[in-house]
């Protein structure tokens, strides 16, 4: 689904986004994707109907400290699942939050 959103994006003129962007130097925090230059972070939710590491209460509660730490840092942080990515509510959402209307 990654390579879904990727193709979506690409297909849509939308800039390319960096991977696995480090956005925290003090952690070793991850973003899926990043547009640094527009404080924008999306992150991809795999398994959420599988009990995948992103539903399990400690991982879920990493990922909170990890998601308000980037908005703290002024990130605009995006959440996909595979629905939203099918759909292309994803690439919506990424084209609203790159031009600045979230």
């Amino acid at each position: 689904m990654v390579r879904q959103y990727l193709q979506q994006l690409e297909l849509a003129g939308v800039p390319r986004p960096v991977t696995e962007y480090r956005f925290c130097p003090e952690r070793l925090w991850r973003a899926d994707f990043a547009w640094p230059d527009r404080m924008v972070l999306a992150e991809y939710e795999g398994g959420i109907f599988t009990g995948g590491r992103h539903t399990r209460g400690k991982a879920f509660e990493a990922d909170c400290v990890k998601y308000n730490t980037a908005a703290l840092l002024g990130f605009t942080v995006l959440r996909f699942t595979y629905d939203l990515v099918r759909t292309g509510q994803a690439l919506q959402m990424t084209e609203r939050a790159l031009a600045g209307n979230p």
